[in-house]
């Protein structure tokens, strides 16, 4: 056999043998973008699973990468990893995230003394913070997110920040007082965030300051889309007129809470009724309020009040916020993870009071409800039972305690009726007896909050200062006894020898009568000095 023959023989034999190859399959990294609003991270990955690989095509590796804006959806991710191995894919995705989060810190700018002189008229988001705050460290990587998420949408408001410590002049001349403090500059003018630091948050807070003061309302479809996408919103309708720039003045000063529109008249839906116009309204609960001068008082501190929804679920920050509008707010104090029927129900009759008479009472009075009774015990400085109602004053600390049960809205009412007319005895207050309780009051949750979190940190801060306090006061105390020792001493050494010489005559005396008689008296032992005080 010729050998060209042979050898392809021994070819088709060790090919026959081969095992069989299965054909590679690309592999293939996909990379999507953030869900829209409202979509859940389980429909968005099913969603986007089923568009890029049809049943019959699975990849060899899938790596959905995402932004840290949208972090949670990176579980399903790692779960949804087939043909490769789980080392490998995590890796991938890990490498990817932390290049994101590497880009993501690169949006946001570290800002210098040379800020004051190029920010010309850019807009500018800024946290200015200390490297040594604790809430400073907890904002940055909400920050990083941030800036992100104004950099992919476009937005013209730049976000950078700034060490507070560094450039102190510089930050003092935007008005920083404290740790940290987010600004938003746009012109001449600096306003201050104040709201939940929350990246949704801050990031409509930057859209509502960065944009116009008054946004125009051209339609009713324009109208019909900002009522569903506010909560509560401020209508100026008419032209131009003194309260159109009374309205305007307070634009201004409010802008930082919520949002302000105009229109004409014939945008306004249909069941809008105007007295009169001009006129300035509020579209908040499905509802609308028209404001009035003589009942209603300045413009300005109308929709201050009005700013807030008529139902709310309080914390520590609204409460603050609350104490500008001068309203009492009356408190459902529950606790949520407690399904009991005390706790459920108190909380659906303080929801029904404000929704049904929101025409009696929003002018005067805020509801809500608050999650556990650890705030509202600081605030009172007082024990409070658990489901109860308490009605607050934040602008004076005083509050109002029912001292039966709340059984129906009946009693809610009469209860709120009876704080309105007077009947009800305020408790609290702002009184200097109030202030001192106040400060042993926090000087005591002080030491007892560094005990819990600490307990050796609080041994150092506190021990250690009352060990040498003690060391102090028993090295005077033992210095005053000795001294005081050494006078008795020398006192008694004193009233010895005065005893002596007293003694001496008298025994001259004895031995004159006995003629000389050589036998000498025995030697008297001395008295004691309270002895001869007493002879």
């Amino acid at each position: 056999m010729p050998p060209r023959l042979r050898r392809g023989m021994r070819m088709r034999r060790s090919a026959a043998h081969a095992p069989r190859q299965r054909p590679r399959r690309a592999r293939r990294v996909t990379e999507l973008t953030r869900p829209a609003p409202g979509v859940s991270a389980e429909l968005f990955f099913r969603t986007a699973w089923a568009r890029f690989f049809p049943p019959g095509r699975r990849p060899v590796v899938t790596c959905v990468v995402f932004s840290p804006l949208h972090a949670e959806l990176l579980q399903p991710t790692m779960a949804s990893v087939a043909g490769l191995g789980s080392r490998a894919a995590l890796g991938l995705c890990a490498t990817v995230i932390l290049l994101d989060m590497a880009f993501c810190k690169s949006v946001v700018q570290d800002l210098d003394d040379s800020f004051k002189e190029n920010r010309k008229d850019d807009i500018w988001l800024i946290d200015f913070y200390a490297p040594w705050c604790g809430h400073c460290k907890k904002l940055e990587p909400i920050w990083n997110e941030v800036g992100l998420e104004m950099k992919s949408i476009g937005s013209p408001v730049k976000v950078g920040k700034m060490d507070a410590t560094s450039y102190s002049s510089l930050a003092s001349e935007f008005g920083v007082r404290g740790y940290p403090t987010i600004k938003l500059l746009k012109g001449n003018l600096a306003y201050n965030y104040r709201g939940p630091r929350t990246k949704d948050d801050i990031i409509e807070f930057a859209h509502r300051v960065s944009g116009a003061l008054i946004r125009p309302l051209p339609s009713q479809q324009m109208f019909e889309h900002v009522q569903k996408r506010h909560r509560v919103f401020f209508v100026y309708i008419g032209g131009e007129s003194p309260l159109k720039e009374k309205y305007i003045e307070a634009a201004s000063e409010l802008i930082v809470y919520s949002y302000f529109f105009s229109a004409s008249e014939e945008v306004v839906p249909e069941y809008v009724t105007l007295k009169e116009v001009p006129a300035v309204l509020v579209f908040k609960d499905e509802n609308y309020f028209v404001y009035d001068e003589y009942e209603d008082g300045d413009l300005s501190g109308w929709i201050n009040r009005e700013r807030f929804q008529t139902y709310l679920t309080m914390d520590g920050f609204l409460l603050y916020e609350l104490g500008d509008t001068g309203k009492l707010v009356a408190i459902a104090v529950i606790d949520e993870k407690n399904a009991s029927i005390e706790h459920t129900r108190l909380k659906s009759i303080i929801q029904e009071v404000a929704r049904e008479y929101k025409g009696h009472f929003s002018r005067d009075f805020q509801f809500g409800h608050m999650d556990g009774n650890d705030y509202i015990n600081t605030l009172l400085m007082d024990e409070l039972k658990v489901p109860t109602v308490v009605v607050l004053n934040t602008s004076n600390q005083q509050y109002f305690v029912l001292d039966r049960q709340i059984s129906d809205a009946k009693d809610l009412i009469e209860f709120i009726n009876n704080i309105l007319d007077g009947s009800v005895e305020a408790q609290g207050g702002d009184s200097i007896l109030q202030r001192l309780k106040r400060v042993l009051f926090d000087a005591k949750s002080t030491v007892v909050s560094i005990f819990r979190s600490s307990p050796l940190m609080g041994c150092f801060l506190f021990g250690l200062p009352l060990g040498v306090i003690s060391i102090m006061c028993y090295g005077i105390y033992t210095a005053d006894t000795d001294s005081d020792g050494g006078y008795m001493e020398e006192r008694y050494e004193m009233s010895k020898s005065e005893f002596e010489i007293q003694e001496q005559p008298e025994e001259n005396t004895d031995q004159e009568p006995n003629g000389g008689d050589s036998t000498a008296p025995t030697a008297q032992e001395p008295k004691d000095v309270l002895e001869k005080k007493k002879d």
